[in-house]
């Protein structure tokens, strides 16, 4: 994976975690007027003309959030298997605070270190997670 990629996943982290978490709620409520069809009803063809239904439209939008739910836990998903390749306490400490979406300057202040230095460190996060894993070679 690329750097630049990599470090717009961990930049992007902790609003995708937010939206994912409330855009899951919002689908677990079921509006008026979107009753499931059971039975022989949920078998038999939709009728021609159902892109001016508004209950048609209201799914097909849900289906398209949903779509993008799964995009983003597939991306929460790429950052979370590759945070065990930051070994460092003072990397797990920035890694953590960028994953909480805060700034450099304010992980600076926190840690009572340059937001230049906590830019360096950050940017070896960002290395060391966009790296392959290690695959060790069959002899």
């Amino acid at each position: 994976m690329m750097k630049e990629e990599m470090e717009q996943l961990v930049k992007d982290y902790h609003w995708m975690i937010n939206s994912v978490k409330v855009i899951r709620e919002g689908m677990n409520e079921v509006g008026e007027g979107m009753t499931a069809r059971y039975g022989v009803e949920a078998a038999m063809p939709k009728g021609t003309g159902r892109p001016a239904d508004p209950i048609y439209r209201e799914f097909n939008r849900r289906e398209r959030r949903l779509k993008k739910v799964y995009e983003y836990e597939r991306k929460i998903q790429l950052v979370q298997e590759r945070i065990t390749f930051i070994t460092e306490d003072r990397e797990l400490e920035v890694l953590h605070w960028l994953l909480e979406g805060k700034s450099l300057r304010w992980i600076g202040r926190h840690m009572q270190i340059s937001d230049r230095q906590i830019g360096r460190i950050k940017d070896a996060i960002i290395y060391k997670m966009s790296q392959m894993p290690h695959v060790p070679q069959m002899s």
